[in-house]
């Protein structure tokens, strides 16, 4: 296995960021160096009403997106501010209120995880839902698990690792039924897959531009109308009055743009990506497990586990091949723990350090597909010959 670093780069970590299309880049260059001006300035010249038409056109964009109302859409700096916000926003307005108790999933992506994790530091008591093998929550134990005292429920809408995409609908409505708030994070399904506020009755929803070819920086949190959550970035009087700080302009424009390139045509080639290597990968190559469901999957997901090989091996043979892929063993983790989501699902040690996410965008074509998989079933050959775990890892 040598080094091959020729040709073009197969970049598949779009989960953690996509490439910025150079088509959202040219809508947001003149809001860099012409509509520069401050969009909630107090004078009323045109660079500054110039910014804030922008800005008003992209919260109506993205808003439209979720069939949701302008007003109900709140600017943010990305996911992390956005579930920072819903969690701690509703903490501080019903905290004292009507209660203390917050239910999550053990899979959420940190924002979430560790904003409850904080909150529980302050005395607020979180269920951590279990998750089955798939990664899908069980309806029955959420409604048990819900009380008078709850205030929020915060499920993802499909996780950021093994792609599993959860019963929204079902969760939602038990969430109504119950009179407790419910917060998604769509991080990762925001322009991917259906979300309509109107049919559901989501009060909070996480999105980011940097999961669909939109700049870094930039997000936002739907807020149904009516949904008790307190400000708790103090500073100006920014986004209605709930988020501080001086508007990104070119960030809200260029993430608008962003959503409006998604295209059902390019989520379908992306889903036919995804299942031929998902079923390449497990029928060419021995001791290979899927993580997350197969069917209720994001299009771009793609999550294998290995076994008798290290993941972190994979993924730097993969890069001397030019190919960018992320990886669940702890050696990649600046904690230094595996992935808290493989264990979630009831994975062990192996099958966490064993696995590599490969996330596709619409750059990713179906040669690349291809490409990945051969050359994913040379390196594990390879691996598996010099594996300290004997010759049942050479299959």
């Amino acid at each position: 296995m040598g080094c091959k670093m020729s040709g073009r780069r197969i970049y598949l970590d779009n989960a953690a960021s996509t490439r910025l299309d150079e088509r959202v880049l040219e809508t947001m260059k003149p809001y860099f160096f012409d509509t520069y001006a401050v969009a909630t300035s107090e004078f009323a010249y045109t660079q500054g009403i110039e910014a804030r038409e922008a800005l008003d056109e992209a919260r109506g964009i993205l808003s439209k997106a979720l069939n949701a109302d302008p007003e109900e859409f709140i600017f943010t700096s990305g996911s992390t501010e956005s579930s920072n916000m819903a969690l701690k926003g509703v903490a501080q307005a019903l905290g004292k209120k009507k209660g203390k108790h917050i239910i999550v999933s053990k899979i959420e992506d940190f924002p979430v995880l560790h904003s409850a994790q904080s909150l529980e530091r302050q005395g607020f008591k979180v269920t951590y839902l279990n998750v089955d093998g798939d990664g899908l929550i069980n309806i029955d134990e959420l409604r048990d698990s819900i009380s008078d005292e709850t205030i929020l429920v915060s499920i993802q809408h499909a996780n950021q690792e093994i792609g599993t995409i959860q019963d929204i609908d079902g969760i939602s409505n038990i969430c109504r039924e119950k009179g407790t708030l419910f917060h998604t994070d769509a991080t990762h399904t925001f322009r991917r897959v259906p979300l309509d506020t109107v049919k559901l009755p989501v009060d909070l929803i996480t999105v980011s531009a940097h999961t669909i070819h939109g700049p870094k920086g930039i997000g936002g949190l739907y807020i149904r109308k009516g949904t008790p959550i307190a400000k708790w970035m103090d500073g100006g009087f920014q986004e209605f009055d709930m988020r501080a700080g001086i508007e990104n302009i070119p960030g809200a424009v260029g993430f608008a743009r962003a959503a409006r390139l998604v295209t059902y045509l390019e989520n379908t080639r992306m889903q036919a990506m995804r299942d031929r290597m998902i079923d390449r990968i497990l029928n060419e190559i021995p001791a290979t497990t899927l993580n997350g469901h197969r069917q209720k999957r994001l299009p771009q997901n793609v999550n294998i586990s290995f076994h008798y090989i290290e993941g972190e091996s994979i993924t730097l043979h993969l890069d001397m091949h030019g190919i960018a892929v992320s990886t669940g063993s702890a050696c990649f983790s600046r904690s230094l723990q595996g992935s808290h989501v493989i264990y979630g699902i009831g994975g062990d040690h192996e099958r966490a350090h064993g696995s590599i996410r490969m996330s596709l965008s619409r750059y990713n074509t179906m040669r690349e597909a291809d490409t990945v998989v051969k050359t994913i079933a040379e390196i594990v050959r390879e691996l598996r010959k010099i594996s300290p775990l004997g010759e049942e890892s050479h299959g």
